[in-house]
């Protein structure tokens, strides 16, 4: 069977990189599942059920990982020694952090007043942001192997995943 001491991209047979697409990854996986599914168990001894089931357990964390590109950014960054998200490293930049709360009191109007065009444009604009910071994270930990600035962007890129999440909620709940 596979080596438990793999790393989440060796295990899929990934190269270590930020920039995978969403089929690799998803190809990878499943081509991995028919292998150690516990389906293909089900008539062997209960010791090969067991690590049948510790394998898919396995699989699914390290797919759980690189499908998302905040938690595949901070799993690169690991593999480095860096610990990108540790509490103790809350710097941000002045002007990242203004624009932070200008979107946030953006939001909060927004909601206020059942504004979807509002929150339309507000989602669109932190989207691109979004986007723009994955782009930067894949050449800082691809290209340049730049990890200690790759570590700041990640956690610029978490704030701006927050505030994605709560348009989201924002939307639901003007749709009531």
């Amino acid at each position: 069977m596979l080596d438990f001491n793999r790393n989440h991209f060796e295990l899929f047979g990934l190269r270590p990189a930020f920039r995978l697409s969403r089929e690799q990854i998803d190809r990878a996986y499943r081509e991995i599942q028919t292998e150690i599914h516990p389906d293909r168990f089900a008539h062997a001894g209960e010791a090969e059920q067991r690590l049948a089931m510790q394998w898919t357990a396995r699989v699914n964390e390290a797919y759980a990982t690189l499908r998302e590109p905040f938690e595949r950014a901070r799993y690169l960054l690991e593999l480095h020694g860096v610990q990108a998200m540790d509490a103790r490293n809350t710097a941000m930049p002045a002007d990242f952090l203004m624009q932070q709360m200008a979107w946030r009191e953006q939001l909060e109007t927004a909601k206020g007043k059942s504004d979807i065009n509002a929150l339309q444009r507000l989602e669109q604009a932190v989207r691109g942001e979004a986007e723009a910071l994955e782009r930067e994270l894949a050449e800082l930990l691809d290209e340049r192997h730049d990890y200690g600035r790759a570590a700041e962007t990640l956690r610029k890129y978490r704030f701006l995943d927050k505030l994605l999440v709560e348009i989201e909620a924002a939307y639901d709940e003007i749709d009531g």
